[in-house]
């Protein structure tokens, strides 16, 4: 492969609530829904890419995502999926789909966020990465990606082999694409086919119809169990039967779209492309669909819980100041760091960056990501007082708390004008080595550094604390360290605050 795989498309939040019915609701004669588990998941063009992902190929996906909680954590979700995130400002809500579920079986699907909000303009750096694809997957769920004019020309123009997985609202697949895969209703849809005749025959000349209409290479017509038909130009239609398979199929054509796209980056025929994905999305619905083939890191993200810190910490707060200030045309900058013992140093960096733009949001290590990163000893402060803290500062607009070790989920979502780090212009680094510069560079952010104050450490902090002696300017103290921290903090956020 050339390049990455690019999955294009509407992204949205997938939730599966599963619980138990005991009973009926004493007031309507609806069953009553008992929780026990939930498990949330990038769903659309998001899923898709998450299958691309899991089956080791290198994947970005650009998608549109919305500047509040649930756009948060589709990019967390993202993330530990390992799919490189190329958003693009969306207008409005996250769209999410709740599914109620007992015993595997869906009761009820609850679906929120409104109608579909408008994607923001792709940068230079979209445009490139669909230029250098090894192939792209374009996932339209309706919502409006698959239809931006530049997008679409970067498609049309593009060399890598395109699959289009299109929807019913969405527009038609940009002429010459490689192999388009409706499902047997879209295309019925789609290709306004009358009815009569047996059904392979309906399916065919749906196919038939929507190769001629978009200029497709080839038509792929999915038909659930009994696998899918694949009409050419000019040739008999090729019927690719599945293997027996029973399950939930929510998700199923997701794999079979991503597992052809592969197949073409590859190099593959489109007929051994569609044979292949046909044998991978029978194979999922019979291993227990989505539930069983969600990879493990994203299962594991647990939903970020904000303990503390008053209504400008969390992913919520974050999300309001920067919509607002881009609404205004504003320059949004953000930083980041453990901040475990807020000190002179931090609050001079703080104060720093927010002068370069109209808003500063500080990304927050959380004390799970601390202790990765620092040992089981550390945080000495914890998460909730840490972020009240920064938040109680006149430079800082809100916090934004992230469990990963790095904060390339927090970035990819906030997409940042200006992201600053704190450093010594002296030891000749720049910001062209920080390892946030190629995360910034894909909406078009900078990096920039602005320099530290000598002699702040909050490493010196802690030891000096433990061992009972001054350091950078404190008084000698006898205090228990967790005692002479909360001193440290308290004196060092009123000498910095505005």
């Amino acid at each position: 492969m050339r390049g990455p795989v690019v999955v294009l498309g509407d992204t949205l939040l997938d939730r599966d609530v599963e619980g138990l019915v005991n009973r009926l609701c004493p007031d309507s004669p609806v069953p009553v829904l008992d929780e026990t588990s939930s498990v949330d998941r990038p769903g659309g063009a998001g899923l898709a890419a998450v299958f691309a992902a899991a089956q080791g190929a290198e994947v970005a996906l650009v998608t549109a995502v919305a500047d509040d909680a649930g756009g948060a954590r589709i990019g967390t979700l993202l993330a530990a999926a390992g799919v490189r995130l190329y958003a693009l400002p969306l207008a409005g809500a996250t769209p999410e789909k709740v599914r109620l579920r007992v015993r595997g079986r869906v009761l009820l699907r609850h679906d929120r966020g409104g109608t579909a909000g408008v994607p923001g303009q792709p940068s230079d750096a979209v445009l490139r990465l669909i230029a250098d694809a090894s192939a792209v997957l374009v996932s339209d769920y309706g919502r409006g990606v698959a239809g931006h004019p530049a997008l679409r020309a970067a498609l049309a123009a593009t060399r890598a082999p395109v699959v289009w997985d299109p929807h019913p609202r969405g527009p038609a697949a940009v002429p010459g694409v490689h192999l388009a895969t409706p499902n047997e209703p879209e295309a019925r849809d789609l290709a306004k086919t009358p009815p009569g005749g047996s059904r392979l025959a309906a399916a065919s000349r749906s196919a038939q119809a929507l190769r001629r209409r978009w200029q497709a290479r080839a038509v792929a017509v999915t038909l659930g169990g009994d696998g899918a038909l694949l009409c050419h130009a000019g040739s008999t239609p090729l019927v690719v039967p599945a293997p027996p398979a029973e399950g939930d199929t929510c998700g199923a054509g997701d794999r079979f779209a991503s597992t052809a796209t592969l197949a073409l980056a590859r190099g593959a025929l489109v007929s051994e492309a569609v044979q292949e994905a046909v044998a991978q999305a029978s194979a999922y619905v019979a291993g227990g669909g989505v539930a069983a083939a969600l990879p493990a890191p994203v299962r594991a993200v647990a939903p970020a819980v904000v303990t503390g810190g008053g209504d400008r910490v969390g992913a919520g707060a974050a999300g309001e100041v920067v919509a607002r200030v881009r609404a205004a045309g504003g320059t949004v900058v953000a930083t980041g760091g453990c901040f475990d013992l807020l000190h002179a140093g931090h609050v001079a960096t703080l104060q720093a960056a927010r002068q370069l733009g109209d808003c500063l949001v500080v990304c927050l290590n959380s004390d799970a990501s601390v202790a990765g990163l620092k040992g089981p000893e550390r945080p000495v402060v914890p998460q909730g007082d840490r972020g009240r803290l920064l938040a109680a500062l006149g430079c800082v607009d809100a916090v934004l708390i992230f469990d990963e070790p790095t904060p390339e989920a927090a970035l990819s979502w906030l997409r940042p004008d200006i992201w600053v780090k704190g450093g010594d212009y002296a030891s000749g680094g720049g910001a062209e080595t920080l390892p946030e510069s190629e995360i910034l560079a894909r909406w078009g952010g900078h990096t920039v550094v602005v320099p530290y104050l000598d002699g702040r450490s909050t490493t010196d902090m802690i030891a000096a604390a433990r061992a009972g002696r001054g350091s950078s300017g404190w008084p000698a103290t006898t205090l228990d360290p967790a005692e002479a921290v909360a001193q440290t903090v308290v004196r060092s956020t009123a000498k910095g605050a505005r």
